[in-house]
């Protein structure tokens, strides 16, 4: 079905056009445009992700150099740097976050199964943040500190399959605990956070919908020990407590009781103190759940090294905006492709092959057959492969 199509067309296969469209209508974003619609921009801005552009003049002249190519694409207007600024500049990003959710909604339930890698039915997410540094010249909206602007990233990691369940956009001065105000909790899950999202106003919240936190404890927290729990030593745990806080503004915000779990990482040589609303898991448990919180720290090193989102093409809210929630759609769309086509290689590894491979009439699947595992395992040993899925 895929013979003389090119390798773009079908990565387009799995983009949904028609949800697309509801997207645009509902922004009104290709009202009074007759040429280079959303889609349109949608496609340049997808080819510039794939292909890791440097500038709109770069993208300008790789798609003009693609020439009838790009009918087959499926863009069907003129390339202008110049137009493509625009686009960016002044149609909603809302319509690109939207088909970004929708794109989400999809790889999650493609997902749903993938394993932990420990014994535990429950979602498990990850919460945290990345920030994205600007020049506060070109980006005086976007003040970070003193001299210098940046942006966050925000967001809630499906740690099943690794797919961002929640993103939220803000300028870098914003504090990562307020993200906890616009996250859905789910009863039953975990969430799993690190010591700058301690407030126990929003911790009781959790708690309330009837989900579960794993955090870190800070050094200064006020409590009084109310059990005491036997531990296995031999695994680096230390202690095992139910505790009541007592600090005047905390012990208010937090009534219930609390898990104490005091454990050594004896490959760091370091301590760890996690607190956490469950007292049904093991507290080894808790401490493994803990450590799968760094594969957020992969996931956001992992789209600054792989898409753009270092370097933007557009210097306005609007633009930025654009370009991080296109970049979060492709790395999807990848995640999507990967799992309907059971590619057996990494994300690295499809997205390295396919910026290559863009405008060649070759079935996408079989760019990863068995002659390309082989060579991957023997000749790729040395290179960082993140989300190995």
């Amino acid at each position: 079905m895929n013979h003389g199509r090119i390798v773009f067309s079908q990565i387009m296969d799995y983009f949904p056009r028609r949800r697309f469209k509801s997207c645009v209508d509902r922004y009104r974003g290709d009202h009074r445009i007759k040429t280079f619609t959303c889609l349109d921009q949608f496609y340049c801005m997808t080819f510039a992700q794939l292909t890791a552009r440097e500038s709109l003049r770069d993208i300008e002249a790789c798609l003009r150099a693609a020439g009838p190519k790009l009918y087959h694409a499926g863009i069907k207007a003129r390339v202008s740097r110049t137009t493509l600024a625009k686009a960016n500049k002044v149609r909603n990003w809302r319509i690109y976050r939207d088909i970004a959710l929708i794109l989400i909604d999809h790889a999650r339930t493609l997902y749903a199964h993938q394993s932990l890698a420990m014994n535990l039915k429950r979602a498990v997410y990850a919460l945290d943040s990345t920030v994205i540094d600007l020049s506060l010249t070109l980006f005086p909206w976007a003040q970070h500190r003193r001299g210098k602007s940046a942006v966050k990233v925000h967001t809630q990691l499906d740690l099943r399959g690794n797919i961002p369940a929640f993103i939220r956009i803000t300028g870098g001065q914003t504090h990562d605990v307020h993200f906890l105000d616009h996250v859905m909790f789910e009863a039953g899950a975990f969430y799993i956070m690190d010591k700058g999202y301690i407030d126990f106003q929003r911790l009781y919240h959790i708690h309330q919908q009837q989900s579960f936190f794993v955090t870190r404890a800070k050094n200064n927290l006020a409590f009084t020990r109310r059990a005491s729990y036997p531990v296995d030593k031999s695994r680096g745990l230390r202690s095992d407590q139910a505790i009541r806080l007592t600090g005047p503004k905390s012990s208010a915000y937090y009534p219930e009781l609390l898990r104490r779990i005091h454990y050594v990482d004896t490959e760091l040589d370091k301590r760890f103190l996690f607190l956490t609303n469950n007292f049904n898991l093991s507290p080894w448990t808790i401490a493994r759940l803990y450590k799968f919180r760094w594969q957020i720290e992969l996931f956001f090193k992992w789209i600054k090294q792989h898409l753009r989102i270092k370097a933007f093409y557009g210097t306005t809210p609007n633009a930025v905006k654009t370009q991080v929630w296109i970049a979060i759609s492709v790395y999807v769309l990848v995640a999507i492709l990967k799992k309907e086509l059971a590619l057996e290689v990494s994300m690295y590894e499809i997205l390295q092959v396919i910026g290559v491979m863009l405008f060649e009439k070759t079935p996408v699947k079989s760019l990863f057959s068995a002659d390309f595992n082989n060579f991957s395992k023997s000749h790729l040993r040395n290179q960082l492969l993140l989300f190995d899925l």
